[in-house]
């Protein structure tokens, strides 16, 4: 069977979402897509469809996800507490430890088919890796890959190594779903009540931290259209 990759990705702002619904949205265009290739696979009359694909842009309220892979001990705030603080805690299926979501974070969910790019889930982290690399390059910060970990951090190998863009993903068929999120104006001190992915002896931080200053809403614009060229870029995409 062969079919035109389809490096077309549709871009779309959800704005500010709560995780579930979100999540439910990433499954059903996962789905969507699935069913096609299944679709596709069962043809006999040679005429294929072209699988889409998306990049999702989302703000989440204060939200502790714990990977399936992850360890509850990581997470170390009570239910009580989680009320004090107005946030919530949910078990999805990506892979990965805990992490936290929460205003002033640029959380990108691509939905895409690797089939249409690589179907190399490794260099799929890495490409993910160097688009956020990319883009805090613009403001004079040298993002790098810490060995045996993923997401993208500053200062590897020292002893104030810290992350500033978490990711986590699941594929099913080839098809993406969950990914990066990178803190901008994120309120640190929402990472105190957990063990960030699992890891103990490092730290997070953010573009508003390492630059000493607040990002207005418009400087916020600017890193997601700087996130989204650098991901077209990266992966040879046409965001449309």
């Amino acid at each position: 069977m062969t079919i035109t990759q389809n490096k077309k990705t549709e871009f779309r702002e959800l704005g500010l979402m709560d995780y579930e619904p979100a999540f439910n949205y990433q499954e059903t265009l996962m789905k969507s897509i699935i069913d096609l290739k299944l679709k596709n696979r069962d043809r006999t009359d040679g005429i294929y469809e072209e699988t889409p694909n998306y990049l999702l842009f989302v703000e989440h309220p204060h939200v502790y996800t714990l990977g399936k892979s992850g360890h509850e001990e990581n997470m170390l705030a009570n239910t009580e507490k989680l009320k004090e603080i107005n946030a919530t805690f949910v078990k999805t299926n990506r892979g990965g430890d805990i992490t936290y979501h929460g205003f002033g974070q640029i959380v990108g969910y691509p939905i895409v088919d690797l089939d249409n790019f690589k179907s190399d889930i490794f260099k799929y982290m890495r490409d993910l890796e160097e688009a956020i690399i990319r883009t805090i390059a613009e403001y004079g910060l040298k993002g790098q890959r810490s060995e045996g970990e993923t997401g993208v951090w500053l200062d590897v190998g020292k002893p104030y190594a810290r992350k500033i863009c978490a990711m986590g993903v699941k594929t099913s068929k080839w098809v993406t779903m969950h990914g990066f999120a990178l803190n901008v104006n994120t309120d640190l001190r929402y990472f105190e009540y957990i063990i960030p992915c699992g890891i103990k002896d490092k730290s997070v931080t953010s573009l508003a931290r390492e630059l000493e200053r607040k990002f207005s809403d418009v400087e916020v614009l600017e890193v997601k259209e700087k996130i989204k060229k650098h991901f077209s870029e990266v992966f040879g995409a046409e965001l449309v």
